[in-house]
């Protein structure tokens, strides 16, 4: 045989490399797409997500339009914690947690106070005295598996004080705000 025709051949085997070359190459691109992906999914279902705010609700420690990391992994509920929460496939609901399981919750609407076990809570974060008063009765015990829920902007929020909202039960938490990261100029830790 002559090199003459060796020249052919060699270039038949090293365009059939090629080939499957750049085949393996674009399975492997699929294959990690799919892997980020699938990555992604798992975190946002299970470790954190983020969530946009809607509404006056959480003013004005929260405004129209912020957005929030919001920490799923292992969340245990605790007053002060600012939570997202779902109920009734409604859109998410962002609250500030007042009492949890076992507490007692009063509010004198006179005095415009809100007391947890017979304290009266500091509440620098809220925007005005609360006066909006809803219709469930007060002093009320929070439920086993519950949490009682307030806006920060409470007379303009949908919250534990009325019955459509109630107790939130803690499997209806979807987790609680860790970070503001939206606006830039505003980003804040919680």
């Amino acid at each position: 045989m002559e090199n003459k025709d060796l020249i052919p051949e060699t270039e038949k085997i090293v365009e059939e490399v090629a080939k499957k070359s750049i085949g393996r190459e674009i399975l492997e691109w699929i294959f990690s797409i799919v892997i980020a992906v699938v990555i992604a999914l798992i975190i946002r279902q299970f470790i954190f997500t983020v969530v946009k705010v809607d509404g006056a609700s959480m003013q004005p420690t929260l405004q129209h339009n912020d957005r929030l990391i919001v920490w799923r992994l292992g969340y245990q509920p605790d007053n002060g914690d600012i939570i997202v929460l779902h109920q009734d496939g409604k859109l998410p609901y962002i609250k500030r947690i007042i009492a949890v399981e076992g507490q007692t919750v009063d509010i004198n609407f006179f005095t415009h106070k809100v007391y947890v076990d017979g304290v009266e809570l500091e509440e620098p974060y809220i925007k005005e005295p609360t006066m909006l008063a809803g219709d469930v009765k007060f002093p009320v015990t929070v439920d086993e598996g519950c949490v009682f829920v307030l806006g920060d902007n409470r007379n303009d929020s949908r919250d534990s004080r009325f019955s459509d909202v109630g107790m939130v039960k803690e499997e209806d938490i979807i987790g609680k705000t860790i970070l503001r990261f939206f606006p830039f100029s505003n980003i804040k830790t919680y």
